[in-house]
């Protein structure tokens, strides 16, 4: 995670959650993570893994110059990328696991956009397969920025923040990924989080970032 806004996001779930693998929706306090709510969504875990975004943050709709709420998040990824995206969510949620994507958005015109997509697991009213707190926060601003809409998102690389090794898409999509064995292999003080590197996936994008 090189992302401030992610690392204080997967903080804030960590201290939520104590000794669960995963917290409850309700007790989610947008004032306790005011400062990074723009970066910010909750997605519903609909039977099609569609993703459909129960809370944006105006990051995201700025990204598109649209209101993304209720709009599946899988519907702004390239076509070829989101069996991928949905395969990860997927496994966040069987594995209990968070997991980060580096992504980038492409536009008309301009320079792309990296990006951090971070899925962390919510219980909802007791069920696991329910929710994802999650956020997607830009590594810079380019200059078109909130005066042109992104084309779609690319998936480039994706990675369980627990293990070192790379997951590639046809991993998720061919077999159960292994869930969490106890919610201590996540825990890290607040100041310290290990950083990995970018695993590119076979048929995406040919433009790795160093570190995600």
């Amino acid at each position: 995670m090189r992302q401030a806004a992610t690392q204080e996001l997967y903080s804030y779930w960590n201290r939520l959650r104590g000794a669960r693998l995963s917290p409850e929706r309700e007790e989610i306090d947008p004032t306790a993570i005011r400062h990074i709510l723009a970066d910010t969504m909750i997605l519903e875990a609909d039977e099609a893994l569609q993703l459909p975004i129960r809370i944006a943050g105006t990051r995201l709709n700025a990204l598109f110059l649209d209101e993304q709420k209720g709009n599946p998040l899988v519907s702004l990824f390239a076509p070829e990328d989101r069996a991928g995206i949905s395969a990860m969510a997927q496994a966040v949620l069987d594995s209990q696991r968070p997991a980060i994507a580096g992504l980038a958005a492409e536009a008309e015109l301009g320079e792309d956009v990296p990006l951090e997509l971070l899925m962390l697991p919510l219980r909802h009213r007791g069920k696991t397969h329910a929710r994802l707190l999650a956020s997607l926060t830009p590594q810079t601003l380019p200059s078109w920025f909130g005066l042109r809409a992104a084309r779609r998102l690319r998936l480039i690389a994706i990675r369980f923040l627990d293990s070192d090794a790379a997951v590639p898409t046809s991993a998720l999509l061919q077999r159960p990924v292994e869930p969490a064995k106890k919610p201590a292999a996540l825990a890290a003080p607040r100041s310290k989080f290990r950083r990995f590197s970018f695993f590119v996936i076979t048929g995406g994008r040919d433009k790795p970032e160093a570190e995600l």
